[in-house]
């Protein structure tokens, strides 16, 4: 394995109540790290944990860790902004050459970080992907509609959304620094990482279960993940609706045309109440529908031009 000399890396992870799995996590990363280090295949390294504002002791074991290893830093936020927020944040405040991303709930598998950072550091690619070839251990439903989330993407978007993609990647700093430059609200990160292009190599691997602690993603909030996806990186929907209400109005048309044949032909007179409620029902589902949509794209711009911060920081470290 080729590698220049004086490596270094960060390791950003977001941490929302993860007071069940953070020393586990921290102790399986480190014995990684270590080998990488006996190996000569890196110089130093840093870890980057934020607090996107826990409710249970996570703020607390982050500073024992810091105190006990001066390699450990933490940024501790005021308030839970999310997920991508907490990124955002971790990466901005990596300062080694290459920075890998993941989880703490060991659904990442730390154990795979070497060869990540192997074809990363050799200069061929520029950024080490892991995506999921399994979901064994999901309920059924919610991986029916994340399979659907991502063949209607690949439909949807001009870029490229790999089924089954994490978020844990090591990418180099020329990857890091694009991803940084994209200073949207809404971020999207699985359509983020894709749309800045440069070279990815992707590792495949079986699902693995949180090793303790619960998933802080609902159904709910994942369909509404994937909603702010779907408009984040396509104006489809908006085609969408103006479509939908095309049909809709040829569709009124014909049953107007036929309901005028049988008066003025057949002599039936005008149907009753149920043919005209259902009309009526139809273009307003249409209606409300496109409203919908526009309202969509509508509040993302009123987030936008709003230019709060992405995040506020309480404690750092």
């Amino acid at each position: 394995m080729f590698c220049p000399d004086s490596i270094n890396l960060s390791v950003v992870v977001p941490c929302y109540n993860e007071e069940a799995t953070l020393l586990l996590f921290y102790k399986e990363v480190q014995k990684q790290i270590s080998s990488l280090k006996e190996k000569g295949i890196l110089r130093d390294y840093e870890y980057i944990f934020v607090d996107d504002g826990s409710k249970d002791s996570t703020a607390s074991l982050l500073r024992d860790f810091a105190s006990q290893d001066d390699r450990v830093r933490y940024i501790i936020l005021s308030r839970n902004f999310g997920k991508e927020a907490a990124m955002f944040a971790g990466l901005q405040n990596a300062s080694c050459q290459y920075t890998v991303l993941m989880d703490a709930d060991l659904q990442d598998p730390p154990a795979l970080v070497p060869q990540m950072f192997e074809a990363v550091c050799s200069g061929a690619v520029d950024c080490a992907g892991m995506r999921r070839v399994t979901r064994k251990g999901e309920p059924p439903i919610r991986s029916f509609f994340a399979r659907s989330f991502y063949r209607f993407m690949a439909k949807l978007s001009d870029i490229e959304v790999v089924d089954g993609a994490r978020d844990f990647r090591l990418m180099n700093h020329m990857y890091v620094d694009a991803i940084l430059s994209l200073q949207e609200r809404n971020r999207f990160s699985k359509g983020i990482f894709p749309w800045v292009g440069f070279k990815t190599k992707w590792f495949e691997y079986e699902n693995v279960n949180r090793v303790a602690g619960e998933t802080k993603w609902s159904f709910w909030k994942l369909f509404l993940y994937s909603l702010d996806g779907i408009t984040a990186f396509s104006s489809r929907p908006l085609a969408l609706a103006s479509i939908c209400g095309t049909i809709a109005f040829l569709i009124s048309l014909i049953f107007i045309i036929i309901i005028i044949v049988r008066r003025i032909v057949f002599g039936d007179p005008v149907a009753g109440w149920a043919s005209t409620v259902c009309i009526i029902l139809l273009l307003s589902g249409v209606q409300l529908f496109s409203i919908g949509i526009l309202g969509q794209y509508l509040a993302k711009t009123y987030t936008e031009v709003k230019q709060r911060p992405h995040y506020i920081v309480r404690e750092q470290k």
